[in-house]
């Protein structure tokens, strides 16, 4: 009896001392599983509030992101898979209403896909488009996107901006370690040169400050941090007065269609299965008013008599609608940044071009997966200093997309107005002409500014290739000397159009980046990795 009792008490003892160290082992091993998670890479936390002076301090993240556009969603949803915690603050969370950011080309098509994304333009009555069709003086020239070697799927896409937004957004905010919140940035809170995070107005008015060892802004071409971390040159060459058509087609299914007439260039592209939009590009020396219906003047009285048959009385019922008429400037600014610690700009905070050519969201989303990729070697990004020396790289390996892209778009709505006289009436009928080749050369001109040969040395080969052929057009039959000197001026207008934009996005960057320092930079404490274009995948 006494052997049993005492049996009992031992394997009493016995089961609470293996209790005992069963807990002492489990509590061990989450600690020392804590310690070997960087803190990058942490779950998102509660916010912590905190009183700070007359604000209130929330809880430190990863990642502050300004902005929750094209940019700043996509990026938002892509640090937040790679498990960053990351806080993005939009001043208005509603569908934004606008006439830009409606085109999505292949190329931009592809980085929405490597990113994640691509489902992000179902549901959403996007329209798949193959290419654009050039009219002048009743003749047409198709530009199809040379998309033989991809897949089915792979084209361009259009939509209303606000739906595509909404979606992205929701892709982001669906991941508990990213926090979406609508709010009004005021300004950067900058110690000793460094970036530490932002002041902010919540949507109450509530005054807040946010920290992390990283900002990214991507607030836009309107942004209101710019002069913070950049050299901003804006020049605004024209706008857009942008319409919505209802009941009617296209010419061509698929296909968008631009108009080169006096005064102004003409685009039409579908942003739904019923709707088309109209863009109408005016200078900015004599934009008309919209509310004293100068505009709607216009429109009827110059433009209309140049549009396409099959559009024209929508185009006109469009006019007459009321609040129809939207405006929009077209900005340029050339990426100009300072090295901020703490602190990076992407997109069109940076960076903008002319919008004639549509590419803005492809660069955007160029710029999304190249800081993605160049992040992930980073466990910890508290070194503010050494972080910003590592991503000055950022800025020379976007340039490969970012200046073609800029490039292109630029020329392009310099060519396409209404000729000032001979010599650009001369190099407008050469690019027409230049186009109807077909082949390489309608195949490479498309594929630069749809961003799928994102290569500036294939830029200056058609531009030089365009040269040859405008000058040929003029001096045949027989090179005269009135012909050989019209030739000489195409050739010296054509450079004065073209190389003023690749002075601004830098030639050496441009054509020469293995020359640059930044090219070469290496993770902080991953010296062994030699970071290049080619091999940012992230795989």
């Amino acid at each position: 009896m006494a052997d049993h009792y005492i049996v009992e008490v031992a394997g009493l003892i016995a089961s609470l001392l293996g209790l005992v160290f069963f807990y002492i082992s489990l509590v061990r091993s989450r600690g020392l599983s804590k310690l070997k998670k960087p803190a990058s890479m942490e779950v998102l936390k509660e916010n912590c509030v905190n009183n700070c002076g007359n604000c209130e301090a929330v809880g430190t993240t990863d990642v502050i992101i300004v902005g929750a556009g094209v940019a700043g969603a996509a990026l938002a949803y892509s640090l937040g898979k790679d498990g960053r915690r990351v806080r993005v603050i939009e001043r208005d969370l509603n569908a934004p209403e606008r006439i830009a950011g409606e085109g999505l080309m292949p190329g931009g098509y592809l980085k929405l896909i490597e990113l994640g994304l691509g489902d992000c333009v179902d549901e959403i009555d996007a329209q798949r488009v193959l290419g654009y069709v050039l009219y002048k003086d009743g003749k047409d020239v198709p530009i199809s996107y040379p998309l033989e070697k991809y897949q089915s799927p792979v084209a361009g896409r259009n939509f209303r901006n606000g739906r595509f937004v909404q979606r992205l957004r929701e892709k982001a905010a669906s991941l508990r370690n990213v926090s979406l919140e609508q709010g009004t940035v005021t300004s950067l809170i900058e110690e000793n040169g460094t970036v530490k995070g932002v002041h902010y107005k919540d949507k109450s008015g509530r005054r807040l400050t946010a920290y992390a060892p990283l900002t990214v802004v991507c607030d836009g071409c309107f942004s209101n941090l710019r002069r913070s971390l950049c050299n901003p040159k804006v020049d605004v060459p024209s706008y857009f007065a942008g319409l919505v058509l209802t009941n009617c087609k296209l010419p061509n299914e698929n296909y968008g269609a631009i108009i080169l007439a006096e005064p102004s260039p003409i685009l039409f592209y579908p942003i739904s299965s019923t709707e088309i939009r109209c863009l109408v590009d005016i200078p900015s020396r004599n934009v008309p008013s919209v509310s004293d219906g100068e505009m709607a003047h216009y429109l009827k009285t110059l433009v209309a008599p140049k549009v396409l048959p099959e559009l024209y009385t929508a185009f006109i019922a469009a006019i007459e609608k009321k609040d129809n008429i939207k405006m929009m400037p077209n900005k340029i600014m050339p990426a100009d940044p300072h090295r901020t610690p703490g602190a990076l700009m992407i997109g069109d905070a940076v960076n903008s071009r002319h919008a004639i050519t549509g590419g803005g969201m492809t660069v955007a989303l160029s710029d999304v997966v190249l800081l993605r990729d160049l992040l992930r070697p980073l466990h910890d990004l508290s070194d503010a200093s050494a972080v910003c020396k590592y991503l000055e790289s950022f800025y020379t390996l976007r340039k490969p997309m970012s200046s073609t892209i800029n490039t292109m778009a630029n020329v392009l709505q310099i060519v396409f107005s209404a000729p000032s006289g001979p010599v650009m009436e001369d190099l407008q009928q050469a690019l027409f002409g230049y186009l109807k080749l077909g082949g390489v050369f309608v195949d490479g001109v498309s594929a630069i500014f749809s961003g799928l040969c994102p290569r500036p040395l294939s830029l200056a080969f058609h531009f030089v290739a365009l040269s040859i052929y405008g000058v040929g057009r003029l001096l045949l039959p027989f090179p005269s000397p009135k012909r050989l000197w019209s030739g000489a001026k195409l050739l010296w207008v054509a450079s004065g159009i073209l190389l003023p934009f690749i002075w601004s996005e830098g030639v050496r960057q441009m054509f020469f980046p293995l020359t640059v320092p930044a090219y070469y930079r290496t993770p902080p404490g991953n010296k062994d990795i030699k970071v290049r274009e080619g091999t940012l995948r992230g795989d």
